[in-house]
């Protein structure tokens, strides 16, 4: 017997669920509080596992079609001097597949497009959720995929555990010019990063104390190595974004609640995007929620729910710790011993 789902949000880890959810033949509707898709063109990073887990949910090869791989980048001084290499080719001798990098907005067309090829499912857009408990009354199962100030997670698992602020603010874009130079510059409180996104654009990203305007930005890097103040000063500012690098703390103790909800993606784990790996904790946690439902079924959706937290919390909250851990250390002003300690790694 199939069930019926809510999912709250449309974002990747919503739509991830809401794809597995109905191939596991659910009657499955997606309420997002955007009035429609949000398309900024940030580069997402796809670890083998998360591609291994599109696989499953059947988007794999269309992924890869839009995708780029990521083989080779180093850790900079701003001056230009590699310090270290990213683990890049590490991880394509170990999972057999490289690390690969796709723009937001094709990933979220690719799973747009394999929820209309699958049919009957419902999203409504410009719709706030104000009534969990009524939705919850209405459904077998609602999943709060809403982000990291969750209206679900607020509702159901209380106010415990809240997004807080790093003192970071972050700029991310994508410039129409093309670089060979990959990876990630630290400076003193502050690093810029830059990988490929399609030919003849790159992916860029900064993080600084506070900037902001585009101009305070553009200061923070004067003088640091090419190409960072050719990107820029060439592109324009209005394409720029800028938010606050907040994680959720303290970690939640269950990502269920009472055999009925579930959290996946930011809203059940919210972190720093030091490791690059929201995107991917996303999918993962959509495709584990899903592949336990169709094991169990929704006779057993208690069970299920409980296999999912087995299954996704601790990882998920390991990579969380291990990237805010990794913001510390990047944005130290101590960078005499930082830079000592990736000079111990291969260059």
């Amino acid at each position: 017997m199939a069930g019926s789902a809510l999912v709250v949000g449309a974002g990747v880890g919503g739509l991830a669920t809401a794809i597995g959810l109905r191939r596991a033949g659910w009657q499955v509707s997606i309420l997002e509080r955007r009035t429609e898709v949000e398309r900024y063109g940030t580069a997402f990073g796809i670890h083998p596992t998360a591609q291994a887990a599109l696989d499953r949910l059947g988007v794999g090869e269309k992924f890869l079609a839009r995708a780029v791989p990521y083989r080779t980048a180093r850790i900079r001084t701003p001056e230009g001097k590699a310090l270290a290499a990213l683990p890049l080719e590490r991880i394509e001798r170990k999972a057999g597949r490289p690390e690969m990098l796709i723009s937001r907005p094709y990933l979220l067309d690719i799973l747009l497009a394999e929820l209309d090829a699958l049919g009957d499912v419902t999203v409504t857009f410009g719709r706030q959720v104000t009534d969990v408990e009524a939705l919850a009354a209405e459904h077998d199962l609602v999943v709060g995929a809403d982000g990291i100030r969750s209206v679900v997670r607020a509702a159901r698992f209380g106010a415990g555990s809240a997004p807080r602020g790093i003192g970071t603010v972050a700029w991310i874009g994508i410039a129409d010019i093309e670089t060979h130079v990959h990876g990630e510059t630290w400076g003193e409180g502050r690093f810029f990063g830059m990988t490929p996104v399609e030919p003849g654009r790159t992916n860029w990203y900064a993080a600084v104390p506070e900037a902001a305007t585009a101009d305070e930005l553009r200061g923070y890097f004067t003088g640091w190595h090419e190409p960072i103040p050719r990107i820029l000063a060439e592109t324009d500012p209005s394409t720029w974004i800028r938010y606050e690098m907040r994680h959720l703390y303290p970690a939640l103790p269950t990502f269920v609640d009472q055999e009925k909800v579930a959290l996946v993606g930011d809203a059940a784990h919210a972190m720093t995007p030091n490791l690059g790996q929201g995107a991917c904790t996303a999918i993962l946690d959509a495709e584990a929620l899903t592949r336990a439902i169709a094991a169990y079924g929704v006779t057993r959706l208690g069970s299920a729910l409980r296999a999912y937290d087995a299954e996704r919390r601790r990882s998920a909250q390991r990579v969380a710790f291990g990237s805010r851990n990794l913001h510390r250390f990047m944005a130290t002003r101590r960078t005499w011993l930082r830079d000592s300690l990736l000079r111990l790694l291969p260059a």
